[in-house]
């Protein structure tokens, strides 16, 4: 019997279509039946949980590793409350000596330059990120990346502002939900200029293979803005599909297609939204919305009625 991590599709039909049953341990094929694997281990905890309490009481094991902290949150710390594991206060004495020892604590987990570095590099990713409102899975691709330019000697010379923007732009584009350098620029202590000249050193050291950012991928984050309908966004990625598929976004801003995308979609499906207030969510002209929008529409053959 096959390893659970290597079954790719049953060995009797073919098919991929397979389902993991977790009270049996076994993968089943839905199409004919045949149990591809079983006997599977459960790596999951023994106990059960209904309620966040419980999880938290029952529970054995500390946070999980993130990239974010400087020791990636495997050191010990010691809690500001001041109470015993009873709830009780402590007393003058045992404050102060918690007191000291907390202050050692936190000068003992950053022991010398570099990791003080890290830290402040770290801190800083985490603030710029935040303010963006960015999901933590960009904030550790982010941290991860500032790591390997640390290991590589990339930031000597460089401003630890300007190398942890740049990261946290690459980190943007690799997870599919772009930021423009100006919208970089809005939470960094740096320029764009700075920012765009770490970004391409970065790049090339590391040999970062970004492919241009799609316009497709803006789709969510202005529709969101706008408050349009799934079925809006739905139908400005169809649009933007096709003028992809006819070449006509290649040499074109990828926001103002989308922009324009999206302003036809809402108009097609009965939410319209102004130029004026697509433009300003994609931080483009109305010029450029109008332009997108007149070459979309002529060369898809859209009819609006507007």
């Amino acid at each position: 019997m096959p390893a659970a991590e290597d079954v790719k599709k049953c060995p009797v039909c073919g098919s991929t279509k397979l389902i993991f049953d977790p009270e049996r341990g076994e993968i089943v094929c839905t199409s004919c039946g045949y149990v591809v694997a079983q006997n599977i281990i459960d790596t999951g905890p023994e106990w059960r949980a209904f309620d966040a309490s419980q999880r938290e009481k029952r529970g054995r094991v500390g946070a999980p590793i993130t990239y974010t902290i400087h020791d990636k949150g495997l050191s010990t710390m010691i809690d500001w409350k001041n109470k015993d594991i009873h709830g009780h206060e402590l007393s003058a004495t045992t404050r102060a000596q918690m007191y000291r020892l907390r202050k050692w604590q936190r000068r003992i987990r950053v022991s010398d330059a570099a990791e003080r570095n890290l830290a402040f590099a770290l801190s800083e990713l985490d603030r710029m990120a935040s303010q963006m409102g960015l999901p933590r899975n960009v904030k550790e691709m982010a941290a991860v990346l500032y790591r390997k330019a640390v290991m590589e000697h990339l930031i000597r010379g460089r401003s630890i502002e300007g190398v942890t923007a740049a990261c946290l732009y690459a980190a943007c584009r690799m997870a599919k939900v772009p930021r423009t350098l100006d919208e970089i620029e809005e939470v960094a202590r740096v320029d764009k200029k700075e920012i765009g000249r770490s970004y391409r050193f970065i790049a090339r050291e590391l040999n970062l293979r970004l492919p241009p950012t799609s316009p497709i991928d803006y789709v969510n984050r202005f529709a969101d803005q706008l408050g349009l309908s799934e079925r809006t966004k739905s139908r400005a990625i169809k649009i933007l599909q096709e003028a992809i598929k006819k070449g006509l976004t290649s040499g074109r801003g990828p926001m103002g297609v989308a922009a324009a995308a999206l302003y036809i979609a809402s108009v097609l499906e009965g939410e319209k939204r102004t130029q004026r207030e697509v433009a300003e969510v994609a931080h483009v002209t109305e010029v450029t919305v109008r332009n997108r929008y007149k070459e979309l529409v002529e060369k898809l053959g859209i009819k609006l009625n507007i």
